[in-house]
């Protein structure tokens, strides 16, 4: 680390830096949720052109992870983050600024520049952070990409009435300054802004995984990442129109109480590596896992404590990303390797992630109730736990 931090812990600058680069990498995504209605009156798109403002960006997570392990690969892991920032920069203005089409183009500009990050962040934290603080680090990278999401979701309607949904949507681009800023110091121009391809490092000693055992191992993970990725973007979608169904919530109502299930997560985040430093990976996966399954079980069998499983479930969805690319970073040989499991996990998991809204919705609309979807919902988690525990026990076992 040779920028103007150079003389405070290194591990200090990579957190402070993950943590903003963290701001950028979801609020983006989030912050049209709240000026749709007002976007289409403006821009005349369709209800299926206006869907892809939130689904554009989860695709590009799925189908351009290949590539963007590619870029950190002949880029380098600094110039990477850079494109990360300054793409999601552009895209925020392209979005803001121009006519449909070009809403549209800044939409998929803002998906590939995360993209790029979603791949590259973790690469940073394996090769920066201690082994013993990776844990903790991969638990602020979770805690922040939710507190951007939620600080974006709250402003930008406010933001929207004083200054028109345009500005409100590019007030974004503040972050991604900040965090290109500190991004720049931390590692300095050169490192940030010229590409310098990673070398194909050997294994740290002691933490060599055999061939077969890591391919085991991603395999597990990705599946489990599919129905934790699942099993968010429908509870995420779908949870407001349950409790209007059921609960006789206002638009309002709902829309509040959903915020429950994703503020949560930030507890989760931070409450993984904690409890990791007590408890066995095994029993830490299974206590994550039990906690997702509270909110298809509880909305089935007691939905007025809604509010109850929504804390559960909240938590348990943020400790699961962080449960999940700990152990993904600590079975990797090395860096290039991380990149492509990375990649592999996302790549599959974001495809599951894309669907998750219109599956839902399709067997809700064939039931004509709620109790197939949230047995749909159950079914996505018992995949994360099983998947989920049985890796990271295995992972566990080897790095010993």
């Amino acid at each position: 680390m040779t920028g103007l931090l150079s003389r405070l812990p290194r591990s200090w600058v990579v957190l402070a830096c993950i943590a903003l680069i963290s701001l950028c990498m979801r609020g983006p995504i989030v912050s049209v949720a709240p000026v749709l209605d007002t976007m289409q009156a403006e821009l005349g798109f369709p209800p299926v052109v206006l869907g892809l403002l939130t689904s554009i960006p989860v695709l590009c997570f799925s189908l351009a992870s290949p590539a963007a392990a590619v870029a950190g690969r002949r880029f380098g892991a600094e110039f990477a983050v850079t494109l990360t920032l300054l793409g999601v920069l552009a895209g925020v203005v392209l979005r803001s600024a121009g006519p449909p089409a070009v809403v549209l183009l800044g939409t998929v500009l803002i998906g590939l520049a995360i993209t790029v990050g979603n791949i590259c962040v973790p690469l940073i934290i394996r090769r920066d952070v201690s082994p013993r603080r990776q844990g903790t680090a991969m638990g602020l990278y979770s805690a922040f990409l939710n507190v951007g999401a939620f600080l974006t979701s709250v402003v930008t309607a406010p933001l929207a009435e004083l200054m028109g949904w345009r500005l409100a949507l590019a007030a974004v681009g503040i972050l991604a300054l900040a965090a290109t800023a500190a991004w720049v110091l931390a590692f300095g121009p050169r490192r940030a802004f010229v590409p310098v391809p990673l070398p194909a490092a050997p294994a740290r000693a002691g933490d060599a995984v055999p061939v077969a055992g890591v391919f085991w191992i991603t395999a597990g993970l990705t599946i489990g990442f599919a129905g934790q990725a699942f099993s968010y973007y429908g509870v995420t979608t779908w949870l407001p129109s349950f409790l209007g169904d059921s609960l006789g919530m206002s638009a309002t109502e709902a829309g509040a109480g959903a915020s429950i299930f994703q503020v949560l997560a930030i507890i989760g985040s931070l409450g993984v590596p904690l409890l990791a430093k007590y408890w066995s990976p095994t029993a830490v996966a299974l206590t994550v896992s039990a906690l997702w399954a509270t909110i298809p079980v509880g909305l089935l069998l007691a939905p007025s404590l809604w509010w109850l499983w929504c804390i559960g479930a909240g938590i348990a969805q943020g400790g699961g990303f962080t449960i999940i690319f700990s152990a993904l970073i600590k079975v990797a040989p090395d860096m290039a390797t991380a990149g492509r499991m990375s990649a592999l996990v996302q790549g599959v998991g974001y495809l599951f992630a894309a669907v998750a809204p219109s599956a839902v919705g399709f067997v809700h609309e064939q039931a004509g109730n709620w109790t197939p979807p949230l047995l749909v919902i159950l079914g996505s988690v018992a995949t994360f736990g099983i998947c989920t525990t049985l890796s990271v026990r295995s992972a566990g076992k080897r790095s010993r």
